[in-house]
């Protein structure tokens, strides 16, 4: 760990990696991309920079002193960090953490776990965290997050071109191997979400069964809109609420959670345009019910 501010100067034309594990500090590979991944490393001054930035004679490369921060509150709360830059954080959230605040409740969110643990990293208060999109509480998977305003403001103005896709055990197994659902729907202050005729915000889910017992099924959902609740809610309209749903009608708890996980995340990055993709597995206490085990309650 370095615990003071370090500046070298290169000598020959490298990439910036294999430098820093070079140098006299004893960096192995994964404490330097763990210094890049958190912009403790700059050359010529500028903190934007890669594994792979090209570093020519001359340059100074300069590594920021880093106490070493736990992670104690991440891990505490079931919150774990899948991929940050300089512009992006994605995160896979457990269920029954909010995403942001509520009126009941400021602190314990993803967004403020989140918030806190960049800023005793980045040992500035003038780091920050901006919310692109939220999962329900019940709901486990990934989310993503910017790290600053421009980039928040590129993911949701692309945000139609962002796949996600969640997988859910429904009671019962759908006619249809394969469909889409199209509705409107409009949220109560109660904050109950339902189907209209008329008004309301247009939703649209793609679904498909990936696996089918006698009395549940396992689904893949890929969404074309975000409305809250949306696929709760037309789920269950379609007859095969999520597993675990009160809210919506589902009559069996079999994992005492709701059976919903947002499972990939496709998009852009917001600067660099490079291709992103995430996945998170089905977590084993869901897959134990389509497996016919009976589920941990861990």
């Amino acid at each position: 760990m370095v615990t003071k501010q370090r500046q070298f100067q290169v000598a020959f034309r490298c990439e910036l990696l294999p430098y820093l594990t070079g140098l006299p500090l004893g960096l192995s590979r994964k404490q330097a991309k763990d210094l890049l991944r958190f912009q403790a490393v700059t050359v010529q001054g500028k903190a934007a920079v890669r594994h792979d930035t090209e570093l020519a004679p001359g340059d100074v490369v300069t590594i920021a002193a880093r106490a070493p921060v736990s992670d104690a509150a991440l891990e505490r709360h079931g919150l774990r960090i899948v991929q940050v830059d300089y512009a992006v954080v994605v995160v896979d959230k457990p269920p029954g953490l909010l995403s942001m605040g509520s009126e009941r409740e400021k602190e314990k969110t993803a967004y403020r776990i989140l918030h806190t643990h960049l800023q005793a990293l980045a040992k500035t208060p003038l780091q920050q965290v901006y919310i692109v999109h939220r999962l329900d509480r019940e709901t486990s998977g990934l989310m993503l997050f910017a790290r600053n305003e421009s980039a928040q403001n590129a993911l949701q103005r692309n945000w139609k071109g962002v796949i996600k896709r969640y997988l859910a055990i429904v009671e019962g197994v759908p006619a249809q191997a394969q469909g889409t659902l199209k509705d409107r729907l409009i949220e109560s202050k109660s904050l109950m979400v339902r189907r209209v005729e008329e008004g309301g915000e247009l939703a649209i889910t793609h679904y498909r069964v990936l696996r089918a017992k006698r009395d549940r099924s396992l689904l893949e959902l890929t969404l074309e809109t975000g409305r809250r609740n949306q696929i709760r809610v037309q789920l269950a309209a379609l007859g095969h609420p999520v597993a675990g749903d009160r809210k919506y009608g589902a009559k069996t708890d079999p994992a005492r959670r709701l059976a919903l996980h947002a499972c990939e995340l496709k998009f852009r990055h917001p600067v660099s345009g490079a291709p992103m993709e995430f996945h998170s597995a089905l977590p084993s206490r869901l897959r134990a019910l389509i497996e016919g085990r009976a589920p941990r309650q861990s």
